[in-house]
């Protein structure tokens, strides 16, 4: 009686792992036709870069409509310091945001990264006014980022 039982608990035993096996195998067969979403980190352009000068001034980067949509911007400064007063942005329908930076950014520093109104938007250009007073003997170069 015995083996007759050790013999029905291993048949239920293979049984069992025999129908785990099948339901996995049918799951995972399922999820091979379907396609995994994968969610893409978000994009940074360079948009432009202007060299500033020694006085207080303004400075504008173009940015043209192939260039695409953006979510997001921010400037990043090579070679010297400035002090970033403000920056606006214009957008291709005729729309305009300003934003008051006022910050020191030293040479490989950047503002903050700066969110768009609204979805994704198409910008024509950025205008910023800076100065490089009491803050760095080099001239420094100013780049526009924009994230998709």
């Amino acid at each position: 009686m015995k083996l007759f039982l050790s013999f029905l608990i291993s048949i239920f035993t293979l049984t069992t792992a025999f129908s785990t096996a099948s339901m996995v195998l049918v799951v995972a067969g399922g999820c091979s036709n379907s396609k995994a979403v994968v969610a893409k980190p978000p994009r940074w352009e360079k948009l432009g870069q202007r060299k500033v000068n020694y006085a207080v001034d303004r400075d504008e980067i173009f940015v043209t409509a192939r260039e695409g949509r953006f979510t997001a911007l921010k400037l990043t400064v090579k070679k010297g310091g400035i002090n970033m007063h403000k920056m606006v942005i214009h957008f291709a329908d005729g729309s305009k945001k300003k934003v008051d930076l006022r910050a020191k950014i030293p040479a490989g520093g950047s503002t903050r990264v700066i969110d768009l109104p609204g979805n994704r938007r198409i910008i024509r250009k950025v205008v910023f006014v800076y100065d490089t007073k009491n803050f760095s003997s080099r001239k420094a170069v100013v780049e526009l980022w924009g994230r998709h």
